[in-house]
């Protein structure tokens, strides 16, 4: 069983974008969106992927997550049959200190709206927080990209 700790945190600016070391479109789309267990089915650039999540601790920075590759096609059919509401963003990766944010900027429904995570080894991991982050929305179910395809940020 794999656990991923990470925070999340809304941007305050673009700046980020100066410091951009790789961008990746990404479309996903879930077969399942109930807390205890998401199911998502995403392209992330030329590669498929599907992923479980169990659902967050009590601070929300902590869940188990099992992905795999597949190939695009499965994704591409599987979509087709996922709950309404794609989600559709581009992720950038930007260098802080010793970690990596990955921030996603979004389109369609959810246009406007833009969050970074960073990894963590432990929930209490000290990392460079940079001057474009704003307030932190880690455990936020509202910012989960299963609720946004739900409730999509033009519609708050």
């Amino acid at each position: 069983m794999a656990n991923e700790i990470e925070k999340k945190f809304l941007v305050r600016s673009e700046n980020f974008k100066k410091e951009v070391e790789k961008k990746t479109r990404i479309t996903q789309g879930y077969l399942s969106s109930v807390p205890e267990r998401t199911v998502r089915v995403r392209i992330k650039g030329d590669k498929g992927y599907i992923t479980i999540k169990g659902i967050g601790n009590a601070s929300g920075a902590t869940r188990y997550e099992w992905e795999k590759e597949i190939p695009v096609s499965e994704v591409d059919d599987l979509l087709n049959i996922c709950e309404a509401g794609v989600i559709d963003k581009t992720r950038y990766e930007v260098k802080s200190g010793k970690h990596t944010f990955e921030v996603d900027e979004f389109y369609g429904e959810n246009k406007g709206l833009i969050v970074a995570e960073v990894e963590l080894s432990d929930e209490n991991e000290v990392f460079t927080k940079p001057e474009w982050l704003g307030a932190e929305v880690t455990g936020d179910t509202k910012y989960y990209n299963s609720m946004l395809m739900k409730h999509p940020f033009t519609k708050w």
